[in-house]
């Protein structure tokens, strides 16, 4: 059906042209539009493209040469939205623009855009962007990042990107855009209702609304349906035309004159005003959802009809003959010539290599190393001094680890010019538990940056900037607030360098404040002891530190691992750890640390306590400090050592199993709940040791109250599970 529809449409135009049976355009010259003939024809023969690519990815895939076949038909009129943009206005796309792509291709000398999206489709690895490992629109040269079939997204890192192009100017950074660049981010009217658009449009509104610069031009493609689902009659218009601090704009998607007109109007506002725009782009969708989609199971035959006689390319012909600037058989064989150029290519482009093997799949997971790393600041003892003031002092004196990584924030960010901070409450206030104290009135708030309630569009804040020379460090306040917005490390961050083959990259360090045994404090909210939605990313790192001096150190390693090696890092902050400052007894100390600012260490690196070969315990935060407490009793009897993992994701397998190899019996201490937790990987790294036990938290939330330890290991329960595994009790 889809692809008889595509063939009926094909004629249609044929036919249309040929006989003059052509839509009714208003008297709408070029003129009015301020485009030239040149230019218009150049749109044009971008729509052509674009429509026989739709066309050629149906019948490729039909021989099983192509994989993907969600296409732009319909849409074609954002090749005049393209005409519309400069080069360097970063465009963030909707996986229905390949003409845009095509467009803004003939902005850059040498660009072959038939030849690189007919890679893309076949998976071919010498695609440009992606090296055959998803049909995607994007392109490094063309200030595009590459986009799959995405459901909004991509809204929030576009939002990040605007908002960082004056940052950067204001931090006196290099940047990758222009002072006066702007941020395009284009997505469909379905898309429109996701919470994740809602939330990144608010954010844009929200931040303008105070005064802050966000020159982004939001484009919502309306062609009325969502898959199967109708968009309610005006919704897009009512929901966005009175919309507080959004500029609303309205073009036919249909008449590339229309469209090009009111895009130059919309990106004269947003440039020249800093301010987010709204383009309601009104259009139609051709062949269905995507190749496998039948349209008649949801549509009867005169509404698929109606909607191929407002074909783009059938308008784009009519304006073009109304405006004596192409005839009909100017139009005709012009068509016809990019059908036979696009046909002899697909031909060729089916024998070009394609990936066979998960080395080769795999290689662009890891980001490559910074080219052009900032330069660190050399910064003195004196002007440390000056900068801490009294609190240099205290410096001199064991503290608790959430003064600690204060200490530690400020030396980054004195040392790193592109350090960043964002997230909510981290401003005057020195977020819930004080942890970035001082630093807004240091710094400013350029530099640390007091976000709104909305983990996606503080994650997306994050990736944007990443975009464009700046390091984030942005914070999560709490673990179970992170999975809300999850999506924006597992299907944008961590995805990037893979669809880009390293092109692109997001570098950043995220604070995570988390795990439990808080004692009277939030419940399963805020005593979030499971991180099994981080640990499943591929090229995400996560990094926990047990204790003040450690989370010093490893904060250290992870700014590096992001300025230097490109690489996303999480550094989970046990909250329990934040103010404790003892180990055994109240007063002992035992847990404070005198703050080391130069200490680094290193990526994979682990901790250890004791020599003992008879039992080695395995575990990590907060089950590194109670199997410490555990120690003081187990020790009179055992002869043991305690690891402390650090890095938890990727696990350093090799150092493991090494700090382990002489020993007799092995404890792994988790935290976690024992259904998916970091014991069952340990559990199999180790699987070739004799007797080896686990002991983790209950399967269970976290309870409120005198309770809230209870599903927990605990020093306890530890120095029993200890002497049960070597007794043989397990």
């Amino acid at each position: 059906m889809s692809l008889d529809r595509a063939k009926i449409v094909h004629e249609n135009f044929l036919n249309g042209v040929k006989e003059h049976n052509l839509p009714v355009n208003s008297d709408y010259d070029i003129a009015a539009a301020n485009l030239s003939n040149h230019e218009a024809i150049r749109i044009f023969e971008s729509q052509a493209l674009s429509r026989h690519l739709d066309m050629i990815a149906r019948k490729l895939q039909a021989c099983g040469e192509a994989f993907y076949t969600i296409g732009s038909s319909g849409h074609e009129g954002n090749a005049a939205i393209a005409a519309a943009l400069r080069l360097d206005d970063m465009a963030f796309l909707h996986y229905r623009d390949a003409a845009f792509l095509i467009e803004r291709s003939k902005q850059l000398a040498g660009s072959t855009p038939l030849w690189d999206m007919l890679l893309s489709f076949t998976a071919c690895a010498d695609d440009p962007i992606s090296q055959g490992r998803h049909k995607v629109l994007g392109s490094k040269e063309l200030f595009i990042p590459p986009q799959t079939s995405t459901i909004a997204s991509h809204l929030p890192k576009a939002v990040g990107t605007a908002y960082s192009i004056d940052l950067n100017r204001n931090l006196e950074l290099a940047t990758g855009l222009l002072e006066d660049s702007i941020a395009m981010c284009s997505f469909g009217d379905a898309s429109a209702n996701h919470s994740t658009a809602v939330g990144a449009i608010n954010t844009a509104c929200w931040t303008s609304y105070q005064g802050a610069s966000m020159p982004i031009l939001f484009i919502c493609e309306d062609n009325d349906i969502g898959i199967s689902t109708l968009t309610p009659d005006g919704w897009i218009r009512k929901r966005y035309e009175d919309h507080v601090g959004l500029k609303y704009f309205y073009c036919d998607g249909l008449n590339i004159f229309d469209t090009y007109k009111v895009t130059r109007e919309a990106q004269d506002y947003v440039r020249n005003n800093r301010k987010p725009a709204f383009l309601h782009f009104k259009c139609v969708r051709l062949f269905g959802h995507a190749g496998p989609d039948v349209q008649n199971v949801y549509m009867n035959k005169q509404q698929i009809e109606d909607t191929e006689a407002n074909d783009p390319l059938l308008h784009s012909a009519s304006l073009l003959i109304q405006n004596n600037i192409l005839n009909q058989t100017q139009i005709i064989d012009l068509y016809n010539g990019i059908e036979e150029q696009v046909a002899r290519a697909s031909e060729q482009v089916i024998k070009r290599p394609k990936l066979k093997t998960a080395q080769e799949v795999m290689a662009s997971i890891i980001p490559p190393k910074c080219e052009n790393l900032q330069p660190t600041t050399y910064i003195s003892s004196k002007d440390r001094q000056d900068h801490f003031e009294r609190e240099y002092e205290a410096q001199q004196k064991p503290a608790h680890m959430a003064k600690m990584i204060n200490w530690a924030l400020h030396d980054l960010m004195l040392e790193h010019s592109e350090i960043v901070l964002a997230g909510e409450d981290i401003g005057p206030k020195g977020g819930v538990y004080n942890v970035t104290a001082n630093l807004h009135n240091k710094f400013g708030g350029n530099r640390v940056i007091n976000t709104l309630l909305d983990e996606q569009s503080i994650l997306g804040l994050a990736i944007g900037m990443a975009h464009n020379n700046i390091v984030p460090i942005p914070e999560i306040q709490f673990l179970a607030y992170l999975h809300n917005a999850e999506d924006q490390l597992r299907g944008e961050a961590a995805t990037l360098p893979f669809f880009s083959n390293g092109q692109y990259t997001n570098p950043m360090v995220i604070r995570i404040a988390g795990l439990a045994y808080q004692r009277g404090f939030g419940g399963h909210f805020h005593n979030d002891n499971s991180f099994n939605v981080l640990r499943d990313i591929p090229g995400l790192i996560i990094a926990c530190p047990s204790n003040g001096a450690d989370a010093v150190s490893i904060l250290r390693e992870a700014v590096r691992l992001a300025r230097e090696e490109q690489r996303i890092v999480v550094f989970l902050e046990p909250i329990a750890l934040y103010m404790t400052r003892d180990l055994d007894e109240e007063k002992d100390g035992g847990w404070s640390f005198i703050y080391e600012g130069t200490k680094q260490i290193s990526f994979g690196e682990i901790g250890q306590y004791g020599q003992g070969k008879g039992l080695a315990i395995i575990t990590y935060g907060n089950g590194y400090y109670l199997s410490r407490q555990a120690a003081k009793e187990l020790g009179k009897e055992i002869d043991l050592r305690i690891i402390d993992l650090r890095w938890l994701n990727p696990l350093p397998e090799k150092v493991i199993i090494e700090a382990v190899e002489d020993c007799e019996n092995i404890l792994i201490v988790d935290e976690c709940r024992k259904t998916g937790s970091l014991s069952e990987e340990l559990i199999t790294l180790l699987k070739d040791k004799p007797n080896i036990e686990r002991h983790t938290a209950e399967d269970s939330f976290i309870p409120l109250g005198r309770a809230y330890a209870s599903t927990l290991p605990s020093k306890e329960s530890i120095i029993a599970a200890a002497n049960d595994l070597m007794e043989g009790k397990s």
